[in-house]
């Protein structure tokens, strides 16, 4: 009887431990998960597109950007764990540039 306690106990603590791993697991893949957004701006020229890409990428979550000045955007890559489109948007507004998102074609 003694025996099977044990087992049954033994059993218990290593399925809590497997969840518990699991769920390490499934937040550190969701914290590496990344999301684009692209912005139409008013920059205009190259010394904007330098102040912008010396300014965003230290931004929380932004992984990767483009600034594409003959189009007037700017495109971030970030990890939805750590920002979102309303505060890089507002990153964006803070140096100084209007933004406006612009919806992929469907």
């Amino acid at each position: 009887m003694k025996n099977n306690i044990k087992l049954v106990a033994a059993v218990f603590v290593c399925t809590c431990l497997l969840i518990t791993i699991q769920a390490g697991a499934r937040e550190k893949k969701d914290s590496r998960k990344t999301d684009e957004v692209t912005f139409l701006t008013n920059l205009d020229c190259e010394n904007c597109a330098k102040k912008i890409a010396d300014k965003l990428p230290f931004e929380k979550g932004v992984k990767d950007m483009k600034v594409d000045v003959p189009k007037k955007t700017v495109w971030i890559q970030y990890q939805p764990s750590k920002t979102d489109k309303d505060k890089l948007k507002k990153a964006i507004e803070k140096i100084g540039y209007t933004a406006e998102e612009v919806k992929p074609n469907q």
